[in-house]
């Protein structure tokens, strides 16, 4: 009852009040980018390590070689043995985990605040001093294409989304999955791992986020000692990635896997990013992401489809609003028994025509911003949370000062904003339909 009570009167807090944590930001001599955020609730803190370097940064031919870094970057260093990060962090009590996007690479732990001048030791060690040897390449390599196997090679869902991702866009490396196509995969080596940490791991390509019981002027001072000392990396260049050409052709992907039981229609269509100093569109986004299929069979379209018609059993829309450069905005429906593909196609189409034509339900359009709010009043508690946010954000071009004005901006979003980019995402010229189907769907 308490806890209800205080997200309660939290509601009643100006949103900025919410969005404004104890945050403090600064650079280190080697242009290593600091930020502290205070949470002194438990004597815990989490430690990251952000490389502003992802699988779009890959060099042609090399796809996956971002994510095998990743996994190669937990074996012997100038001062560890391979494996002995991992080992330390778990004798301590705490937690690790790494993660390879599009835009970033991520190193973590979560520890006892005492630890934190440990976890900064080693992971300084590593940003410049990894040792490979040929076992571990041969190893690891093994590894990811295992990895690829069973994500990727054995879902058909996960191949047909990879499909989509390739055909929506043209030019843009987002279009190469992130683990690697296998055939670039089984040929990685020793030079391609080597070449691309030398170039990319270095402290003036990193963002350090420290996130709990701490100070910044403890985070400073130990900063300073363990990744202060590590000199810059004039190899580390400016990103230049191939661009979108204007699309000009709607594409479709027809996908037939014998191990489909459920087929689904989907649509995805290419979408503007979040930027720096210019978030209004991002958030209108994701409002509409939330009217048309985020709140489930409430949703525009899960009230027509699912409910009204009974031609869907699931129905959704997404919008991931942090990207580097182009976004992607994606409708998905799974028809009911008997329902063609086509016909549940097509039932999308006129839903969202009816939408563009009749607009908002502004008693929905209330309640999805209340949910909003909410969501943020209850992400403050979680520490890992945050930190992650401002490491996502940082690495793709955002400011704190951006990450901190994102609640104010989503909580000021009008009605008419989300129909106007509305009217312009739905260019049929710039989608990619699809159609995952079993051995016996219908085409037509």
């Amino acid at each position: 009852m308490f806890n209800k009570l205080i997200a309660i009167l939290c509601l009643c807090l100006p949103v900025e009040a919410l969005a404004q944590s104890k945050t403090t930001d600064f650079m280190l001599g080697n242009g290593m980018q600091v930020v502290v955020i205070e949470d002194h609730r438990a004597p815990v803190v989490v430690h990251m390590v952000w490389y502003k370097v992802g699988s779009a940064d890959e060099p042609p031919g090399k796809s996956g070689i971002a994510h095998f870094l990743e996994h190669l970057m937990f074996k012997k260093t100038a001062n560890l043995e391979a494996g002995e990060l991992a080992d330390t962090v778990a004798a301590h009590g705490g937690s690790h985990n790494a993660f390879t996007s599009f835009d970033y690479t991520g190193y973590f732990q979560r520890v006892a605040a005492d630890r934190l001048d440990l976890m900064m030791q080693m992971e300084a060690d590593r940003m410049t001093g990894l040792q490979l040897s040929p076992d571990d390449i041969t190893v690891e390599r093994n590894v990811v294409i295992e990895e690829r196997n069973q994500r990727t090679e054995s879902a058909p869902g996960a191949l047909f989304n990879e499909h989509l991702q390739a055909a929506l866009f043209l030019n843009h490396p987002y279009g190469v999955p992130i683990v690697g196509w296998m055939h670039e995969l089984e040929t990685l080596n020793y030079d391609d791992a080597m070449t691309f940490y030398k170039q990319h791991y270095a402290p003036n390509n990193a963002i350090l986020v420290v996130a709990g019981d701490v100070t910044p002027q403890e985070v400073k001072a130990l900063a300073e000692q363990y990744y202060g000392v590590v000199p810059a990396n004039r190899a580390v260049a400016p990103r230049a990635r191939r661009q979108e050409p204007p699309h000009r052709a709607a594409r479709r992907v027809m996908f037939r896997d014998e191990r489909v039981a459920q087929p689904f229609f989907a649509r995805t269509y290419l979408a503007p990013e979040r930027n720096s100093g210019d978030q209004r569109t991002a958030a209108a986004l994701v409002y509409l992401a939330e009217l048309l299929g985020g709140t489930g069979a409430t949703s525009v379209l899960g009230q027509a489809l699912q409910y009204d018609t009974r031609q869907a059993i699931y129905t959704s829309a997404q919008y991931s609003p942090t990207s580097l450069d182009h976004s992607s905005f994606s409708l998905v429906a799974v028809p009911a028994p008997e329902v063609p593909l086509q016909q549940i196609e097509d039932a999308v189409d006129a839903t969202i025509a009816n939408f563009l034509t009749h607009g908002i339900d502004i008693e929905r359009f209330e309640r999805i911003k209340s949910q909003f709010r909410a969501s943020e009043i209850y992400a403050m508690d979680n520490v890992s949370g945050i930190a992650r946010r401002y490491g996502a954000a940082l690495t793709r071009g955002l400011t704190v000062a951006d990450v901190q004005a994102w609640p104010q901006i989503v909580q000021s979003v009008t009605p008419q904003e989300v129909m106007e980019i509305a009217e312009q995402l739905f260019d049929e010229k710039a989608s990619v339909t699809g159609w995952m189907m079993g051995p016996r769907e219908e085409t037509e």
